[in-house]
């Protein structure tokens, strides 16, 4: 059961390591994403902070998978 939820932790911390980078990409390029000065607007910022929250989960998956293999 041990290995089955170090591999769940692992398949979630890669698939938020590949789509969420991606993501961010596509928001920078969005006329939403600046304003008429070029300043970065909130709907940039808001998205930039639910990715970072986003990869953060992804690193704390990847390690808790890593520890449950190691320890299990």
């Amino acid at each position: 059961m041990l290995t089955l939820l170090a591999v769940l932790l692992l398949v979630n911390a890669a698939f938020n390591a590949i789509v969420w980078p991606r993501f961010l990409k596509r928001i920078a390029d969005d006329p939403r994403a600046r304003d008429a000065e070029g300043r970065r607007t909130r709907f940039y910022v808001v998205h930039a902070v639910l990715i970072a929250a986003a990869l953060v989960i992804a690193a704390v998956s990847a390690v808790a998978a890593i520890v449950a293999l190691v320890v299990g």
